[in-house]
């Protein structure tokens, strides 16, 4: 079974890369994908109640991303379609393409930490758009901001999911969390960025958007409001979190409700013609559906590798053969660009215990430092990755070309940085 599973998960993942050679969406290839890898764990497990328990189980986490995902993309949506986004593009007048690529990966990088390396990717990329004109030289700074949306979310308990999974078990703090991976994750991204600012050279041709005649009439006060009300739900969905305990996508969807309404008041004496344009229900109209069900076929797929136990036996076996305990972690995080990081971080949680490495012991930050990190080597190692990758259509091989190299090299970087802060 495990052999026919590991299988069918990698000429999955080769016909999802294959994309553009053999000419079907990798939407469709995920989904068949996820079928075929809980089919043949189905077929060959001798207890089905066990297996569609697990898949329900599955399902309900990933449900809670894609309805994440769903709210996030229709706040951004909204947020363009009353030209928030203009609040700050028009303040970045930098049109030279390496200054401007520093900017932008500083800006992913710190509102990473603060939102998380998910909706970070969602906005940054949703402002790209109105800053580079050129699609090809765009992928060029979407790249970038996977890796500056990985390096942000892992110094911050809410920047990304493995580093709160850790934080809510009580293996990191908040304070020192922050204070011990800062630097090594600054590292991981400025030695990408240094390499990549060698050959990036000229200036950047700025959109000129042509806009909608109900647009030419919207105030700047509804632009103002609009933008920080939806900047603001997305600030406070970790805080949500935290006090409520509830899932992250409650609170998007909280958000979103919110934000409805604060449209529907906006706009409740036009006609239906008239505020169509700024409604929910068109927002969700241009949200990018198949890269949210790209997404699900890419997590089912993982879901049913760890429910085998196969991820778990992965993980063993590393601590088991290699034994030093730091390679073991280095590992785990170029492993996290293949498959998922949180069953690899809650594989590590069941094996090592806090009475081996006690809270804040550097195991725990390193493990978060590069699981963190080390989804930036591949498109498809992180939330933010495949985000990015359906958001600007970035192909598994264009990445794997020009950004996999730099992002290893920066990967490497900051874990020579946090291992030399060990010994000072």
């Amino acid at each position: 079974m495990i052999l026919l599973l590991i299988i069918t998960f990698i000429a999955g993942y080769i016909l999802i890369a294959l994309e553009h050679a053999v000419k079907i969406n990798k939407s469709s290839i995920a989904l068949i994908t996820g079928v075929l890898c809980w089919s043949v764990y189905s077929l060959f497990s001798p207890d089905k109640s066990l297996v569609n328990q697990q898949l329900r189980e599955h399902l309900g986490e990933i449900s809670g991303i894609l309805f994440f995902l769903l709210g996030a993309m229709t706040i951004v949506e909204l947020i363009d379609s009353h030209d928030g986004f203009e609040i700050i593009t028009s303040r970045i007048t930098q049109t030279n393409k390496r200054k401007l690529l520093w900017i932008v990966a500083f800006i992913t990088f710190f509102l990473s930490a603060v939102l998380d390396n998910l909706t970070t990717t969602i906005v940054v990329i949703a402002l790209l758009r109105k800053l580079v004109k050129n699609p090809k030289e765009r992928l060029f700074f979407a790249g970038m901001v996977v890796v500056a949306a990985n390096a942000g979310g892992a110094w911050t308990p809410i920047g990304d999911v493995t580093t709160t999974m850790l934080w809510l078990g009580g293996q990191i703090t908040t304070a020192h969390i922050m204070l011990k991976l800062f630097l090594p994750s600054l590292v991981s991204l400025i030695v990408p960025l240094l390499v990549l600012s060698i050959y990036f050279k000229g200036a950047v041709n700025r959109p000129d958007f042509l806009k909608a005649k109900d647009n030419q009439h919207l105030p700047v006060k509804h632009q103002f409001v609009v933008f920080f009300s939806g900047i603001l739900i997305l600030m406070l969905v970790p805080v949500f979190k935290t006090v409520t305990h509830l899932p992250p996508y409650m609170g998007i969807l909280a958000g979103l409700g919110i934000l409805w309404i604060v449209t529907e008041v906006i706009h409740g004496k036009k006609d239906e013609s008239a505020k169509n344009s700024f409604s929910v229900v068109q927002a969700l109209r241009k949200i990018d559906l198949p890269s949210i069900l790209f997404f699900f076929g890419i997590l089912i797929s993982i879901a049913a590798l760890q429910s085998s136990g196969l991820l778990t036996e992965l993980a063993l076996w590393l601590s088991k053969s290699i034994g030093n305990v730091n390679v073991v972690v280095l590992s785990m995080g170029v492993l996290s660009s293949i498959v998922d990081n949180v069953p690899l971080v809650a594989a590590a949680q069941g094996m090592y215990s806090l009475s081996q490495f006690p809270q804040d012991s550097y195991f725990w930050e390193f493990l978060a430092y590069c699981v963190g990190t080390g989804g930036s080597i591949l498109i498809i190692g992180s939330a933010a990755g495949v985000a990015a990758m359906g958001m600007e259509r970035i192909n598994f091989f264009w990445y794997l070309k020009r950004f996999s190299l730099l992002s290893l090299l920066g990967y490497f970087s900051g874990a020579v940085v946090y291992l030399l802060q060990q010994l000072l």
